[in-house]
């Protein structure tokens, strides 16, 4: 083969190459498929929890529920000691209504209100003034006390009020406890009362005009209340503090944590109610004549706050009325609620 011919097949050898390669297709770029987000489902709203339905009828005393033959049923007043020698008290945690009112000296005594609570153990229980027979005579209580003032037993007499007097009762009725001195260790308990109160043929029922209670939790309005100071003398005060999470003050007695003598558990008010009222000693035994009757200045305190009131008391018998600026009377948040009754111009500091 001669050269030109040689060259001629390279060339033609050369040109399939080329024309084959032209002819191979060109890979197609991939498709991307797009990638869908996830669908993210909103979370359901919870479901609302409903309080459940209260049972029974609200307590005249405290608003709060309980069953109908309790609520129905007859008050009974106790009049508490509250020496230092007689500290702590048992079943005060109890009581639905607490009084506290000066006494001779520097002391003061609680009248503590119950009617669906029943205290294993109520002590101790000391003698009554006639301050303490008028409001146990408002609510047409039984009266319980060991003895008394002359006036005070005087007054049971004229009014012809239920009592049980330790004086005049057994010891299967009262007792003194060993883990204190008398006269600050007379105890009783509420099922021994009761069963008093049936063998005496006492009345089962209270006839008595109760509190308002605001039952819907309404705000309330007014100047900061969360630390309250009542300084009766210079050995004896009372103070409270607020706890915004139970919506409650705890109590304490001369700066020590106010605790019931039965379980150390604390005392607590959810309404305080400061009443002035005049006072003047009686006698050389320092006893005090308590005016309880017409009108008086005060403050009402709940839910962390205070507003200025007034009281109004017609008579011996009638119902003592909380008055607001508008004169209504004043709506109580449901719960225990502790009235200081003190002589104008004591020192109270609200913070």
């Amino acid at each position: 083969m001669d050269i030109r011919k040689m060259i001629t097949l390279i060339l033609v050898v050369a040109l399939g190459f080329g024309l084959a390669a032209c002819r191979q297709e060109v890979p197609e770029a991939p498709v991307e498929t797009p990638v869908e987000e996830p669908v993210v489902e909103p979370e359901p709203e919870p479901e609302p929890v409903e309080e459940p339905e209260p049972t029974g009828i609200p307590s005249p005393l405290s608003g709060i529920y309980a069953a109908e033959e309790l609520v129905n049923g007859r008050i009974i007043s106790v009049v508490f000691d509250n020496h230092p020698k007689a500290k702590w008290q048992s079943g005060l945690k109890d009581a639905e209504l607490v009084y506290e009112f000066p006494v001779e000296g520097p002391y003061t005594r609680y009248l503590g209100l119950y009617l669906i609570n029943s205290p294993d153990s109520l002590g101790p229980i000391r003698s009554a003034r006639p301050y303490f027979v008028t409001m146990a005579w408002q609510f047409d209580s039984i009266f319980v006390h060991v003895g008394g003032s002359e006036q005070a037993k005087a007054d049971v007499r004229t009014l012809r009020m239920a009592e049980i007097d330790g004086l005049t009762s057994s010891n299967k009725v009262f007792w003194r406890m060993s883990h204190k001195r008398a006269p600050n260790n007379m105890y009783s308990s509420m099922e021994v009362l009761r069963d008093v109160q049936e063998e005496r043929g006492y009345r089962d029922t209270s006839e008595f005009e109760g509190f308002i209670f605001d039952m819907e939790d309404l705000p309330r309005t007014g100047e900061n209340a969360e630390d309250i100071l009542i300084t009766y003398n210079d050995e004896n005060n009372t103070r409270y503090i607020y706890d915004p999470d139970l919506q409650k003050y705890e109590r304490y007695k001369e700066g020590a944590r106010h605790v019931d003598e039965s379980d150390e558990s604390g005392l607590y008010a959810d309404n305080i109610i400061i009443q002035e009222n005049s006072m003047r000693v009686l006698d050389r035994e320092g006893r005090l004549g308590i005016s309880l009757e017409g009108q008086g200045e005060g403050k009402f305190i709940t839910r962390g706050v205070v507003q200025d009131i007034k009281w109004v008391k017609d008579d011996r018998k009638a119902k003592i009325e909380y008055l607001n600026d508008n004169n209504e009377e004043i709506r109580l948040s449901p719960g225990t609620t502790w009235i200081q009754v003190v002589k104008p111009g004591t020192p109270i500091t609200i913070e």
